[in-house]
């Protein structure tokens, strides 16, 4: 398995999900501990947007989670595949959520406890 680089890197007790496949739902426990978490939503980013991503997004939304994609921090192949993946996850599955505005949602989860 790869490393993690120095920034972003989890942090203390921070949930690391090992994947096989596209989703980080398929064939993992992620649904499950994040249920028994009291987890409502869940940031998403990554590479690939036209696969992983989407992938997980799409079914983080079937297991009853909010899907808030990241455009910032998802690539693609190329800029065309990745708009057009926003754009499709942003009218059906997911909320787009700017980075700016991601990192305010964290840091008032972070300030409630």
């Amino acid at each position: 398995m790869g490393e993690f680089p120095d920034h972003p890197a989890p942090i203390g007790n921070e949930l690391v999900v090992t994947k096989q496949y596209a989703s980080a739902f398929f064939g993992t426990s992620l649904a499950s501990t994040l249920g028994a978490m009291r987890v409502d939503s869940c940031f998403i980013c990554g590479f690939t947007t036209s696969g992983c991503v989407r992938a997980t997004a799409l079914d983080a939304m079937q297991s009853g989670f909010i899907p808030l994609v990241v455009p910032e921090a998802c690539g693609d192949r190329n800029a065309q595949v990745q708009q057009a993946n926003l754009f499709d996850l942003g009218q059906k599955y997911a909320d787009i959520v700017p980075l700016d505005e991601a990192l305010s949602l964290m840091e008032s989860l972070i300030s409630r406890g």
